[in-house]
C-alpha cells in the first residue's frame, strides 16, 4: 500500500475515500507538477485543460476529488464547481480550488459555489497532501453517514410494511361498520391518526331485542396501544359469545351482564397484568330495543351525547375511573330512556380535543355544533361528522389523536 493510502483512513469496504483525483488547469506545466505530486502518493490521476473536458471526465468516471484552477478561459473554476455539484448527485466529491485570490469576498464566492477547500498558488506539496487527507476524512464520514442512512431507510421500510399489515389487522377488528338489530341500527367510525391507533369501537348482540355497543380509547399511541385494542376486541367480540366478558351464558340462553360489572371485570384483568402500564377509557351501553331503555357505564370516557328526535341534545354521564388504572375500582350505572328517533353517540376525545387554528380545542359545544350542522343517518352521518371535523382544523392544526365513534339510532320494533 502506498504511504498515502497507509496514512489515509479506509472506509468500511476497505477502500480509501480518495483514490481518483481529477486535476483541471489550462497550464500544461501546472497539470504536470500537480499530477506528479498526486501520483507519487499512490493516487490515480486524470487531467483536463478546461471545464468542458473536466465535466466529460466526471460524467464518465466520477472522481473522488477535483483539484481545479480558479481562473481558466471559458468555464472558470467556480462554474465548474457548480456543474460538478449538480452532476455528482448523492455521491459527494471533494472540490479544491487553486487560486491566487486571498480576498475574503472572493473566498466566500468560492464557498457559495460549492468548493470545499482552497490552495494558494504556487502549491506546496505538504499543504496539498494535508488538504487531500482532510478531504478523505470528510468523505469517509459522509459515506459512512450515507451507509447508515441506507440501513435506517431499509429498517424503516420493513417497519412500515409491518405497520401497514398491522393496520389491516386492526381494521379487521371492526369488520362491519353498520348493522341492523330489529328496527334499530348501530354504526361505527374508526380513524387512526397513524398507521395504527389506540381507539376501538364495536357492537355485539345475541338476539334481535338488545345490543351492546362501546367506544374505547387506550392510553398512549402506536403499536402498544394497538396491541391493547386487539386484546380488548377479544374480550368484547361478537363472533364468539362464549369469550365475551359482557355476556353470561345461562341454562336457557345468554344474557347481557350489567355494564358496571363488565367494566369491573375488565379492570380486574388489566390491572392484574404485570408489566402493563396502559389503561383505557370506555363508554359501554346495553340497549333494550323492546323498551328503549339503555344501561350505560362511563369509565373516564367523554360523556355520551344523547340526540333527541325533537332536536334537543344533552351530554350524559359523570366521568368515572378509567379501566386498568386502579385495582378494585368500582363503576356506576346510568340509565336512559330512548324514544323512537332518538340517537345515542359514543365518541372518543379525538373529537373534543382536536386542536383548532386559534389554539383552542373543539370541546363539547364544538362537537354539538358539528352534529347539528350535519345530516344523514348511520355511517353517512358519522363520515360527514368526521369530514366537518377535518374542515374545522385544516387551516392551522392537524389531528394528533385517533377519532372514533359508535352511534345507536333507536326505533321501536
Amino acid at each position: 500500500m502506498s504511504p498515502y493510502l497507509a496514512e489515509n483512513l479506509e472506509d468500511r469496504s476497505g477502500e480509501a475515500p480518495i483514490r481518483r483525483v481529477l486535476v483541471v488547469d489550462d497550464s500544461p506545466l501546472q497539470l504536470k507538477i500537480l499530477s506528479s505530486m498526486l501520483e507519487r502518493w499512490g493516487l490515480e490521476v486524470w487531467q483536463a485543460q478546461d471545464g468542458a473536458e473536466a465535466l466529460r471526465i466526471c460524467a464518465e468516471s466520477r472522481p473522488d476529488a477535483v483539484l481545479s484552477d480558479w481562473m481558466m478561459p471559458g468555464m472558470d473554476g467556480l462554474d465548474l464547481c457548480r456543474h460538478f455539484r449538480t452532476q455528482c448527485g448523492e455521491r459527494y466529491g471533494y472540490f479544491i480550488l487553486l487560486t491566487s485570490k486571498s480576498d475574503k469576498a472572493e473566498i466566500a464566492r468560492g464557498l457559495d459555489a460549492g468548493a470545499d477547500d482552497f490552495l494558494t498558488k504556487p502549491v506546496n506539496a505538504a499543504e496539498l497532501r494535508a488538504r487531500i487527507n482532510a478531504g478523505a476524512r470528510i468523505l469517509k464520514m459522509q459515506r459512512q453517514l450515507s451507509a447508515t442512512l441506507g440501513h435506517l431507510q431499509a429498517a424503516y421500510d420493513a417497519v412500515d410494511r409491518d405497520l401497514q399489515q398491522a393496520r389491516l389487522i386492526q381494521e379487521a377488528l371492526v369488520p362491519r361498520r353498520a348493522r341492523r338489530i330489529g328496527a334499530s341500527q348501530v354504526s361505527l367510525l374508526l380513524k387512526p391518526c397513524g398507521h395504527v391507533g389506540g381507539d376501538l369501537v364495536g357492537s355485539f348482540s345475541h338476539c334481535e331485542r338488545s345490543v351492546g355497543l362501546y367506544s374505547i380509547d387506550v392510553s398512549g399511541h402506536g403499536i402498544t396501544s394497538a396491541l391493547m385494542t386487539a386484546r380488548i376486541a377479544g374480550l368484547l367480540g361478537g363472533d364468539f359469545p362464549e369469550q365475551n366478558i359482557a355476556l353470561e351464558r345461562i341454562v336457557h340462553g345468554t344474557l347481557f351482564r350489567a355494564p358496571e360489572e363488565v367494566a369491573r371485570r375488565m379492570n380486574e384483568r388489566l390491572a392484574a397484568d404485570p408489566g402493563i402500564a396502559e389503561y383505557l377509557t370506555m363508554a359501554y351501553a346495553v340497549a333494550d330495543l323492546d323498551k328503549g331503555r339503555v344501561d350505560l357505564v362511563q369509565a373516564g370516557h367523554p360523556p355520551p351525547l344523547l340526540l333527541r328526535a325533537d332536536g334537543s341534545a344533552e351530554f350524559v354521564g359523570h366521568g368515572g375511573l378509567p379501566v386498568g388504572l386502579i385495582p378494585g375500582a368500582s363503576y356506576e350505572r346510568l340509565q336512559l330512556q330512548l324514544s323512537p328517533g332518538d340517537r345515542l353517540l359514543l365518541y372518543s376525545d379525538g373529537f373534543t380535543e382536536a386542536l383548532l387554528p386559534g389554539g383552542g380545542m373543539l370541546d363539547q359545544e364544538g362537537l354539538l355544533a358539528l352534529v347539528r350542522s350535519g345530516g344523514g343517518r348511520g355511517t353517512e352521518f358519522l363520515d360527514d361528522l368526521f369530514w366537518r371535523l377535518t374542515q374545522r382544523i385544516v387551516a392551522g392544526a392537524r389531528l394528533d389523536d385517533d377519532v372514533s365513534a359508535a352511534l345507536l339510532e333507536f326505533e321501536m320494533p
